[in-house]
């Protein structure tokens, strides 16, 4: 496949997609009828939510197009395999978009489509087991990304651009159509999915995404030319999705947490508690991502040494262990201790309390009426007297005293 049909298909896909967006935003800002208090209805909710499947279907229009055009010559394989596992795990993430289910559910899915991939690939068993674990997981690290408005189409985005680097540099043109249509079309939802969100990737849009990205890195590894560092280089482009699930099951593991329960303790949430606005989160996690891919074109390009890889992991982890020690988690609640509950429950009105040790028939006044508060007197005006520690009445004490 040459360059041009390259960025005739990324054309193709951005025209595609912002056409299908658009249709998609109408009918979303349509759906806002008064019907429900707050003016939004759950239909438009559910457009919002799905809107990621207009990208999907403007990537996989162009690049289905330019395979059915015979463009991908030889790769041809490879290429229907990975749309078609693509296609696979985001049909099933629309169907959790308008009807959620279990996550869990999704791993069986998602491996039968890695399976497929590296079948049709041709991939041996000793190289097809590892790239569907792979697959796997850093289709859920992608997917996971999108908590924020704008951050996994921004880092999405970047992590294409540079496996399209990969395949252009390493020979590989068939394989660079999928990330060629992905940047472009991911391009063209970041339109509509920039703070204010009017569209949402969803479950739909993410998990095609990260499939997308994990699936052809894996095949633009396998076919690597032999002497390139593409065991080193190409893992490393997805470094910001990593560490985020990374310190996802670190600070949920220190908070006994459960794993799968999602909660907000994602890299984007703990950057909004440092007052990091949602624009600035995407933009800031956009240029963290590019680091690591530029490392990693330049070492795969063999312009960098393998070991300049060392640099972006090390200021990863030092980055995760930042964002651990910003809190993620509300203090568990006490329960009211004994003393506070009889506080709370004493009466604060301004009639006499008898005291439990003061002599029968002996009151004090209300706070605030004849003598001050704290000091009780008797019927004839003199001031009580507190019982001795020895336990006798105050009667007796003041007979003594007489």
């Amino acid at each position: 496949m040459n360059v041009l049909g390259i960025i005739a298909s990324g054309v193709a896909a951005l025209f595609i997609t912002v056409a299908l967006a658009k249709v998609a935003r109408r009918a979303a800002l349509r759906a806002h009828a008064p019907d429900e208090p707050g003016g939004r209805t759950p239909r438009a909710a559910a457009l919002r939510r799905t809107g990621g499947a207009t990208a999907v279907l403007g990537v996989g229009t162009a690049a289905g197009g330019a395979l059915w055009l015979g463009a991908a010559d030889d790769s041809a394989g490879s290429l229907a395999g990975l749309l078609a596992g693509a296609g696979t795990v985001a049909a099933l993430g629309l169907v959790h978009d308008l009807k959620p289910f279990r996550a869990a559910l999704r791993l069986p899915v998602q491996t039968a489509a890695a399976i497929l991939v590296v079948c049709l690939a041709g991939l041996s068993p000793a190289a097809a087991v590892p790239a569907v674990l792979w697959i796997v997981l850093v289709t859920n690290a992608f997917a996971l990304l999108d908590h924020a408005d704008g951050l996994l189409t921004s880092v999405g985005l970047v992590t294409a651009a540079g496996l399209l680097a990969c395949a252009t540099v390493g020979g590989s043109p068939a394989l660079a159509l999928l990330p060629a249509t992905l940047v472009a079309g991911l391009a063209g939802f970041l339109l509509h999915n920039w703070h204010p969100a009017r569209l949402r990737l969803g479950a739909s849009g993410a998990q095609f995404t990260g499939f997308a990205l994990a699936a052809s890195g894996a095949l633009i590894q396998a076919a690597a030319p032999s002497g390139r560092a593409a065991w080193a280089a190409l893992p490393v482009l997805a470094t910001v999705a990593l560490a985020d699930t990374a310190l996802v099951l670190i600070s949920r593991r220190r908070a006994a947490r459960s794993l799968l329960r999602d909660t907000d303790d994602h890299i984007g949430h703990r950057l909004r508690r440092v007052r990091v606005t949602v624009p600035g989160t995407a933009v800031l996690l956009g240029l963290w991502a590019a680091v690591p891919v530029t490392t990693a074109t330049l070492v795969y390009a063999e312009l960098l040494h393998p070991a300049f890889l060392l640099l972006p992991s090390a200021g990863t982890a030092a980055a995760v262990y930042a964002l651990l020690r910003i809190p993620a988690y509300a203090p568990p609640r006490t329960a009211p201790s004994r003393t506070a509950a009889r506080r709370t429950t004493a009466p604060t009105t301004g009639a006499a309390i008898p005291s439990a040790t003061s002599a029968p028939g002996v009151t004090g006044p209300a706070p605030g009426k004849g003598a001050p508060s704290g000091s009780a007197r008797t019927a004839e005006r003199h001031p009580t007297v507190p019982p001795p520690p020895t336990g006798r009445s105050a009667a007796a004490v003041a007979a003594e005293r007489s």
